[in-house]
Protein backbone atom coordinates (compact mmCIF):
# COMPACT_ATOMS: atom_id res chain seq x y z
CA UNK A 1 0.00 0.00 0.00
CA UNK A 2 2.90 2.49 1.14
CA UNK A 3 4.57 1.41 -2.00
CA UNK A 4 1.29 2.74 -3.96
CA UNK A 5 1.07 5.89 -2.43
CA UNK A 6 4.35 6.98 -3.00
CA UNK A 7 4.26 6.06 -6.42
CA UNK A 8 0.82 8.17 -7.20
CA UNK A 9 2.91 10.75 -5.30
CA UNK A 10 5.57 10.97 -7.70
CA UNK A 11 3.51 10.76 -10.76
CA UNK A 12 1.15 13.79 -9.36
CA UNK A 13 4.34 15.81 -9.05
CA UNK A 14 5.31 15.13 -12.65
CA UNK A 15 2.08 17.24 -13.59
CA UNK A 16 2.98 20.63 -15.14
CA UNK A 17 1.23 22.57 -12.88
CA UNK A 18 2.85 20.67 -9.94
CA UNK A 19 6.12 21.00 -11.91
CA UNK A 20 6.39 24.64 -12.26
CA UNK A 21 4.81 25.71 -9.02
CA UNK A 22 7.60 23.92 -7.57
CA UNK A 23 10.01 25.45 -10.16
CA UNK A 24 8.76 28.58 -9.71
CA UNK A 25 9.15 29.00 -5.95
CA UNK A 26 5.44 30.14 -5.80
CA UNK A 27 4.47 32.21 -2.73
CA UNK A 28 1.49 34.29 -2.06
CA UNK A 29 3.59 37.85 -2.37
CA UNK A 30 0.26 38.84 -4.52
CA UNK A 31 -1.33 39.42 -1.75
CA UNK A 32 0.42 42.33 -0.64
CA UNK A 33 -0.21 44.46 -3.44
CA UNK A 34 -3.26 46.47 -3.09
CA UNK A 35 -6.32 45.54 -4.70
CA UNK A 36 -7.56 46.68 -7.94
CA UNK A 37 -10.90 48.42 -8.24
CA UNK A 38 -11.73 45.77 -10.17
CA UNK A 39 -11.20 43.12 -7.70
CA UNK A 40 -12.77 45.22 -4.63
CA UNK A 41 -16.07 45.44 -6.98
CA UNK A 42 -15.99 41.18 -7.21
CA UNK A 43 -15.38 41.09 -3.20
CA UNK A 44 -18.60 43.56 -3.11
CA UNK A 45 -20.25 41.56 -5.80
CA UNK A 46 -19.70 38.34 -4.28
CA UNK A 47 -20.65 39.86 -0.33
CA UNK A 48 -23.80 41.21 -1.87
CA UNK A 49 -24.73 37.74 -3.31
CA UNK A 50 -25.31 36.13 -0.05
CA UNK A 51 -27.77 39.46 1.57
CA UNK A 52 -29.55 38.43 -2.22
CA UNK A 53 -29.80 34.76 -0.91
CA UNK A 54 -31.17 32.99 1.80
CA UNK A 55 -32.04 36.77 3.68
CA UNK A 56 -34.32 38.05 0.79
CA UNK A 57 -35.65 34.66 0.12
CA UNK A 58 -36.94 34.89 3.99
CA UNK A 59 -37.91 38.09 3.61
CA UNK A 60 -39.93 36.47 0.61
CA UNK A 61 -41.49 34.20 2.53
CA UNK A 62 -42.63 36.57 5.89
CA UNK A 63 -43.83 38.55 3.26
CA UNK A 64 -45.94 35.97 1.40
CA UNK A 65 -47.60 34.96 4.92
CA UNK A 66 -48.37 38.06 6.25
CA UNK A 67 -49.63 39.03 2.61
CA UNK A 68 -51.19 35.68 2.40
CA UNK A 69 -50.06 34.86 -0.98
CA UNK A 70 -48.06 32.10 -1.30
CA UNK A 71 -46.85 33.18 -4.92
CA UNK A 72 -44.73 35.74 -4.01
CA UNK A 73 -41.93 33.16 -2.47
CA UNK A 74 -43.25 29.79 -4.55
CA UNK A 75 -42.15 32.55 -7.83
CA UNK A 76 -39.80 35.37 -6.18
CA UNK A 77 -37.85 32.59 -4.03
CA UNK A 78 -36.03 30.81 -7.60
CA UNK A 79 -35.90 34.24 -8.95
CA UNK A 80 -33.95 35.64 -6.22
CA UNK A 81 -31.85 32.48 -5.51
CA UNK A 82 -30.77 32.40 -8.87
CA UNK A 83 -29.99 36.07 -9.12
CA UNK A 84 -27.89 36.02 -6.02
CA UNK A 85 -25.97 32.60 -7.87
CA UNK A 86 -25.50 35.08 -10.73
CA UNK A 87 -24.37 37.91 -9.06
CA UNK A 88 -21.83 35.79 -6.89
CA UNK A 89 -20.64 34.53 -10.37
CA UNK A 90 -19.73 38.09 -11.50
CA UNK A 91 -17.79 38.81 -8.27
CA UNK A 92 -16.10 35.53 -8.78
CA UNK A 93 -15.33 36.68 -12.48
CA UNK A 94 -14.24 39.90 -11.41
CA UNK A 95 -11.84 38.99 -8.07
CA UNK A 96 -11.60 35.27 -7.82
CA UNK A 97 -9.38 33.75 -10.68
CA UNK A 98 -6.37 35.22 -9.81
CA UNK A 99 -6.11 35.02 -6.81
CA UNK A 100 -7.56 31.68 -6.40
CA UNK A 101 -4.62 30.23 -8.90
CA UNK A 102 -2.03 31.93 -6.91
CA UNK A 103 -3.32 30.18 -3.67
CA UNK A 104 -3.13 27.02 -5.45
CA UNK A 105 0.07 27.03 -6.55
CA UNK A 106 1.26 27.72 -3.56
CA UNK A 107 -0.42 25.08 -1.83
CA UNK A 108 0.68 22.34 -4.02
CA UNK A 109 4.17 23.48 -4.23
CA UNK A 110 4.12 23.23 -0.20
CA UNK A 111 2.32 20.07 0.32
CA UNK A 112 3.92 18.30 -3.02
CA UNK A 113 7.23 19.17 -1.18
CA UNK A 114 6.59 17.53 1.84
CA UNK A 115 5.01 14.66 0.16
CA UNK A 116 7.99 14.05 -1.95
CA UNK A 117 10.27 14.43 0.99
CA UNK A 118 8.41 11.60 2.95
CA UNK A 119 8.23 9.50 -0.47
CA UNK A 120 12.04 9.67 -0.70
CA UNK A 121 12.63 8.20 2.66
Amino acid sequence: MTRLIRQSIFKISDLDFVRTAILEQADLSAFKQKPTPQVLTGIFAISFSFVLGWPAIAALGILSVKLQNPWLVAVGGPLTYGLSHLVFLLGMYLSGAKYSVIFLRWLTKISMERLLAWADR
